[in-house]
């Protein structure tokens, strides 16, 4: 129904929005607090909402149904979050803009389409394919310094977006192949439940103090609810009345969304090279999108007569 695809892309146009929100806010904080304290307060706030919003709707009374393989796999999960996220917000804290950051962010979306293609043994298009070598192209763009070396040749925090990409795609994975026997509200309740308690081991171990400053408390808290909790869910809505490759389209546009909130709330614009280099990769990660939902391909000539 046209009603369903117009609630599929509120809550993916949502989804975008809030995600790309993560990149200004939680910017903001690390500006100011140490990254353990800044994990500390953001999954505190994120747990909090997620068990509200799961107590409300039901869903964590399946917490009392789980098997030892539902376990495990919630287990496998938090540990994956834990390195995706750690490496997530470590790049935000290395580049200094945050809008580099969400452009060469755009490497997940590519590298889970390859991992698609080699351990699930999806189709791949040339169209795809032309638009993973121009997010590729892209990214190498924003990144090269124009150093000799490996060492130099990149800009610092650039590795770091790639490892966190690989633990992203890992996650995701694991989660395709189980989303059927695991609510989303009770994977992402997990999800913040896990890294919780890993930032508050941190917190223990390096001994790092509880106080920060109210205007890292207030981006903190407004990033925790877009991101760990209206993020996530709103892309999983988006999934109830739309394909995920439609609704990966409007995701694609994340990068534009951050470079808009950098400049307001930072006064920051990335160097030409590296905005030219970010707009490859939004353009070859919305080919690469467009080809898979099946919204752009080439009709052949019907012959005459």
């Amino acid at each position: 129904m046209r009603s369903d695809t117009y609630k599929g892309y509120f809550f993916a146009l949502l989804a975008t929005v809030a995600y790309s929100n993560i990149y200004i806010f939680s910017k903001a904080a690390l500006n100011v607090v140490h990254l353990i304290q800044f994990g500390f307060y953001w999954y505190a706030l994120g747990t909090l909402f997620n068990l509200a919003w799961s107590i409300k709707s039901g869903k964590l009374r399946q917490v009392l149904h789980l098997n030892r393989r539902q376990a495990g796999v919630l287990l496998l999960l938090g540990f994956l979050e834990i390195c995706t996220n750690t490496t997530f917000f470590l790049s935000i804290h290395i580049i200094p803009d945050p809008s580099v950051t969400s452009f060469l962010g755009n490497l997940y979306p590519v590298l889970l389409t390859l991992a698609g293609v080699v351990l699930l043994k999806e189709r791949f298009t040339w169209l795809e394919s032309a638009g993973v070598l121009l997010a590729l192209g892209g990214a190498f763009i924003i990144s090269y310094t124009g150093g000799s070396s490996l060492k130099n040749m990149f800009i610092p925090g650039a590795g770091v977006v790639l490892v966190n990409a690989i633990f992203a795609v890992a996650a995701s994975v694991v989660v395709k192949m189980n989303i059927k026997r695991l609510s989303p509200e009770l994977i992402t309740l997990n999800h913040t439940i896990w890294l919780f308690l890993y930032a508050a081991i941190l917190m223990i171990v390096f001994d790092k103090p509880l106080e920060i400053p109210g205007d890292a408390l207030l981006n903190i808290a407004i990033g925790s609810f877009l991101g760990p909790f209206l993020g996530i869910l709103t892309i999983y809505y988006s999934f109830r009345y739309m394909e995920a490759s439609r609704s990966s389209i409007v995701q694609s546009m994340k990068g534009i969304v951050v470079l808009g909130g950098a400049y307001l709330y930072f006064g920051t614009l990335p160097l030409p090279h590296q905005l030219l280099g970010g707009l490859l990769t939004v353009a070859g990660v919305l080919l690469m999108t467009l080809a898979q939902a099946g919204l752009l391909r080439f009709r052949k000539k019907q012959p005459a007569g």
